[in-house]
């Protein structure tokens, strides 16, 4: 009755010691805090913020996926260009000197054979020995000929005996014949008979001669001055006419001749009697002969395109060998204006020999070129280049006619104004 009384609501702890009771029959438990309810208000500015920070992650998605495709746009047009180094055409010397190999033989180069068969009874002279025309070589016994010439000698005369009586019988019937004291036929007959014998001794006459022209082979000399460079024969050798097998080998050293191959696009610039200089720095370093060009074949080789040319050069003094190479030094005016470039510079292709220049900063231009003189590491350009070309060393294999190029400098750094990056065009 007291508690009915109080006009004050029951306190916190009245309703937590009461709850326990309403629910369940003195068990006791905790109760869930009370939640203050969301106002529309405040789940509008959350929606609102939540779309603001998608729509502002997508823009910053876009922004940054635009900016990496230009960018990748932009490296890709910065490398698409092959880089190519490219340097101004070097002009030639308005006189060409270049240098070319030539072979050097004998002035006269002759193999000795035998014109008569038997056995080599002597020799004279041994390889490297100087011979004169004219000095006996070598000596051949030839018994069978020497018999073949006793009979040819004694067939003349009986040749010639059987001639002078078939005359005597024949002048006789001519002068019996005016008296009739002969017929005619028969003086015709010994007539006849007469000029048969006549002719039978010119026969003989050639046949004897013709052996004893053999007979001389016996004897075999030199047929000019010169130095005798090979000996195939030996005392007690059997020589065989017509063989193959030469006896000597003598050549003519006092003067050699030098030939070389100039290339067809000199060959209007060579000069008869002009004096050549001539090295041999295998045998004679440092040392500089001279020659002179006395002829030349007047015809330019279809295969070689070269034009071949004769030098002369005095070697009284021995010192030169035929047979040894020579390095042959050519002076000529330039065929005209003429750069000089790397062997690398050139492009080989179906449409000819190109070189690769560059135009307008950065654009390849293929120029079709003839090629003169080439040492391997650099070559002549004789027509096609002109002084104010760029010419591109190492051009790239797939490089084409109007390509864009990016240009370096031979130093490595980028040439002025030809990257894309830097805003070349």
């Amino acid at each position: 009755m007291s508690n009915e009384s109080k006009p004050n609501s029951p306190g916190p702890e009245q309703n937590a010691a009461a709850a326990p009771a309403a629910h369940g029959g003195g068990h006791d438990h905790e109760t869930a805090p009370e939640q203050n309810p969301i106002s529309g208000r405040t789940a509008v500015v959350g929606v609102v913020i939540v779309l603001l920070l998608a729509v502002g992650l997508a823009v910053w998605g876009i922004v940054s996926r635009r900016h990496a495709d230009t960018v990748l746009a932009q490296d890709t047009d910065a490398l698409a260009p092959p880089s190519v180094i490219a340097f101004p055409s070097k002009q030639g010397s308005p006189v060409d000197e270049f240098v070319l190999p030539g072979n050097v033989t004998a002035f006269t180069d002759s193999p000795i054979y035998a014109r008569t068969s038997g056995y080599l009874t002597k020799w004279y002279f041994d390889i490297g020995a100087r011979v004169k025309k004219g000095e006996l070589l070598a000596e051949i016994a030839t018994p069978e000929l020497d018999q073949q010439v006793t009979q040819a000698a004694a067939d003349l005369v009986t040749a010639q005996s059987n001639a002078g009586n078939a005359k005597t019988q024949a002048d006789r019937y001519s002068d019996l014949v005016k008296s009739d004291a002969v017929s005619r036929l028969d003086t015709d007959t010994f007539v006849t008979q007469a000029a048969t014998t006549s002719s039978a001794v010119k026969s003989a006459e050639a046949n004897l001669q013709r052996l004893k022209e053999l007979q001389s082979f016996e004897k075999v000399y030199a047929p000019f001055d010169g130095v005798v460079t090979a000996r195939n024969i030996d005392t007690g050798q059997l020589i065989t006419e017509g063989s193959t097998s030469e006896l000597f080998h003598l050549q003519s050293i006092q003067t050699l001749r030098v030939y070389a191959n100039l290339p067809q696009v000199y060959s209007d610039n060579v000069k008869r009697g002009s004096t050549i200089d001539l090295t041999f720095p295998q045998q004679h370093a440092g040392k500089v002969f001279h020659g002179t060009l006395v002829r030349t074949a007047d015809a330019i080789d279809p295969a070689s395109r070269t034009l071949l040319v004769e030098i002369d050069v005095d070697n009284r003094s021995g010192e030169l060998l035929p047979g040894s190479l020579a390095q042959v030094h050519f002076k000529t005016p330039a065929p005209g204006q003429s750069f000089i470039v790397p062997a690398s510079a050139l492009i080989f292709r179906r449409e000819g020999l190109q070189i690769g220049t560059v135009v307008n900063g950065n654009v390849a231009h293929l120029v079709p070129v003839a090629i003169g003189q080439d040492d391997g590491a650099t070559v002549e350009v004789v027509s096609g280049l002109t002084a104010s070309d760029q010419v591109i060393q190492d051009p790239p294999d797939s490089l084409i006619e109007g390509e864009k190029v990016y240009v370096e400098s031979p130093n490595g750094k980028p040439g002025t104004g030809n990257n894309p990056q830097s805003g070349g065009k």
